[in-house]
C-alpha cells in the first residue's frame, strides 16, 4: 500500500448537485463503511444524495441503468464488496459488475466505482474503513468529478461538426430540387 494516494481537489459547483448512492450490503458492516465515507464526501461538497439497496454487486449497474432513465441524479456511487471464494464466480462478479458500470459511464453517467473486490475480509474492511483507506468516499469524489466535468463541457455546442442550412432537412427519398438525367 502506498504511502499516499494522490487526490483531486474536492470538486466544486455552481448549482445544486445530487446523486444516488446504489449499494449492495452482502456484506453490512463494510457496505455501510463505505456509504459512511461516501455520504461525508459528497455531504462535504454541498450535494444532496438518496440511497438504494440491490441484493448483489452484479444488480448495481442495472439499478444505476433504471434510475438514469426513470429520475434525475447528476450521478451515481456504486458501493459494494466481492470477497474471493472457492469457486469462479469470483471473477464473474468482479468483470462483469465492472463492465457494466464502465459501459454506463462510456454512455456518458457519472459513475463513481466503489465496488471493492479483495482477496479476504481484512483487506475489505481497511479499504472500507472512513479513518484508513475510505473507498467510499474515493468513489463518490469520482463520481463528483466527472458531474464537474460534464456540466464544463456540456454546454451548447454551435459550429461542431456538418449542420445542413434550415432548408435542407428532407425526408429520406426526396430531392431539394427537381433534377434531370
Amino acid at each position: 500500500m502506498a504511502e499516499h494516494e494522490y487526490t483531486l481537489p474536492r470538486a466544486e459547483f455552481d448549482s445544486p448537485v445530487k446523486l444516488l448512492i446504489v449499494v449492495a450490503p452482502f456484506y453490512r458492516d463494510i457496505a455501510d463503511n463505505l456509504i459512511a465515507g461516501a455520504v461525508a464526501e459528497i455531504e462535504a461538497t454541498g450535494a444532496s444524495h438518496e440511497i438504494a439497496e440491490v441484493p448483489g454487486a452484479l444488480e448495481l449497474p442495472t439499478a444505476i441503468g433504471i434510475a438514469e432513465r426513470m429520475s434525475n441524479f447528476d450521478g451515481y456511487v456504486a458501493l459494494g464488496c466481492v470477497i474471493r471464494g472457492e469457486t469462479t464466480h469470483y471473477e464473474t462478479v468482479c468483470n462483469d459488475s465492472s463492465r457494466g458500470l464502465m459501459l454506463l459511464g462510456l454512455q456518458g453517467l457519472c459513475i463513481g466505482n466503489g465496488i471493492l473486490t479483495v482477496e479476504t475480509r481484512a483487506q475489505a474492511e481497511v479499504r472500507a474503513d472512513p479513518a484508513r483507506m475510505n473507498k467510499g468516499a474515493g468513489a463518490a469524489a469520482a463520481a463528483l468529478h466527472l458531474v464537474a466535468l460534464a456540466r464544463k463541457w456540456g454546454g451548447p455546442r454551435k459550429g461542431v461538426g456538418f449542420q445542413p442550412a434550415s432548408g435542407e432537412y428532407r425526408i429520406a427519398g426526396q430531392t431539394k430540387d427537381d433534377p434531370k438525367a
